[in-house]
């Protein structure tokens, strides 16, 4: 059996909100549509996409660049270092886009660091409305300790 650990996720989440242009429209209907629950956390957001968010909420959402520009990496980045939480990600599966790799990191550093993320409007409501999201919970991670102690040869 591995070894994993632990670490809490406080009742007040860190949430990554992200879309790709042809789902900018439906994020931002669905923000509005759970705007009490996310007054209850701190987001972040990608260009375009913060800015949205920000006049349709009338809350702080902490801008990061555009996701083509590196936003999806500042993102992962805040994943990898424990500080995001939470992630909803409103891609598009039918366009191909310029940073698809930048994507995909991400989407991979979301279930390396397990953290709960969502995808299409049907996950992030089943997300939203989990009672977890209002309380402290304990995520197990595995432990890379050993992966990251070995010799680079």
């Amino acid at each position: 059996m591995s070894k994993s650990i632990t670490r809490t996720l406080a009742a007040k989440k860190r949430i990554a909100l992200i879309a790709h242009d042809n789902k900018k429209a439906e994020l931002i209907d669905w923000a509005v549509y759970n705007k009490t629950v996310l007054a209850e956390h701190e987001l972040y957001g990608t260009g375009t996409t913060g800015r949205l968010l920000t006049e349709a909420l009338g809350q702080e959402v902490h801008r990061l660049l555009s996701g083509p520009l590196g936003g999806d990496q500042q993102i992962g980045a805040m994943i990898a270092e424990n500080r995001i939480d939470v992630m909803i990600f409103f891609w598009d599966p039918m366009q191909a886009q310029p940073h698809d790799p930048d994507i995909k990191a991400l989407l991979r550093l979301g279930v390396v660091w397990n953290i709960p993320f969502a995808c299409d409007r049907a996950s992030a409501d089943f997300l939203m409305t989990s009672p977890l999201m209002h309380t402290e919970y304990e995520v197990r991670l595995p432990d890379y300790g050993s992966y990251l102690g070995r010799k680079v040869e």
